[in-house]
């Protein structure tokens, strides 16, 4: 155990390889059975508070291993292990709504967290494969990630608005901003990818240079921000 913890070394990422085809299948079965199974996980306080306290200790001990691992290796560093993109905000949003059940942050969670994570799982970067440490925190993470924001949003009364939908768009650009314009260039990091496009290949990478790789990233955001909403919206109504 304490070899596979400290060890750094691993066989390569194989994209879309048997490993990853198996995460990708469990991680679709998960959230086709938070959007079947939502209405009993409500109605049963003992399931609700299971699932609740199982996908927080999910979302704390993927990220506290992943520090704890970077800093026995001696890896940690600002410039790439603090949990500033947005995933891991995400997961710091989905664990604080998860205990407060605060209705901002559910919206926030939902937002930044569920089609980023799945993106991520079906593009990783990430240089390990099966069954090293990095590998299983990445995708257990990821997915608890998403899973998190569909559960937070499916067991609540939390409405999403147009208002709320734009309101959480204006985070991420101040966000971005603050990110792009002080945090980066300060730290010589890549935080939300606005230095450069990840090592691995993603949608990303259509996006075009300089000022046009930023406005691409801007525009992107608020249509997948709006498709979310959109769904959201359509589920709502015909469930009503």
């Amino acid at each position: 155990m304490g070899e596979w913890f400290t060890d750094l070394t691993g066989p390569a990422f194989d994209p879309f390889g048997t490993s990853h085809l198996i995460v990708l299948a469990v991680y679709a079965s998960g959230i086709i059975l938070l959007l079947l199974t939502h209405k009993k996980i409500t109605g049963s306080r003992p399931i609700y508070q299971i699932m609740r306290w199982g996908l927080f200790g999910l979302l704390v001990i993927s990220e506290v291993s992943y520090q704890v691992w970077t800093g026995v290796n001696g890896i940690w560093s600002w410039a790439e292990h603090v949990p500033l993109h947005l995933c891991g905000i995400a997961s710091i949003t989905g664990a604080i709504a998860l205990v407060t059940g605060h209705k901002k942050l559910i919206i926030i969670t939902f937002f930044i967290g569920f089609l980023p994570a799945f993106l991520a799982l079906v593009t990783p970067e990430l240089p390990t494969d099966y069954p090293h440490f990095r590998f299983w925190k990445f995708f257990v993470h990821h997915m608890a990630i998403s899973w998190v924001g569909v559960f937070l949003l499916m067991t609540s009364n939390v409405r999403v608005t147009f208002k709320s939908f734009l309101e959480t768009y204006s985070y991420l650009l101040i966000y971005a901003a603050l990110i792009g314009f002080i945090i980066n260039p300060w730290l010589g990091s890549n935080y939300l990818y606005l230095s450069a496009t990840p090592t691995a290949s993603t949608p990303l990478d259509l996006f075009g240079e300089g000022a046009w790789y930023y406005i691409n990233f801007c525009v992107a955001a608020f249509v997948v921000f709006f498709i979310l909403y959109g769904i959201v919206r359509l589920t709502r109504n015909s469930a009503q």
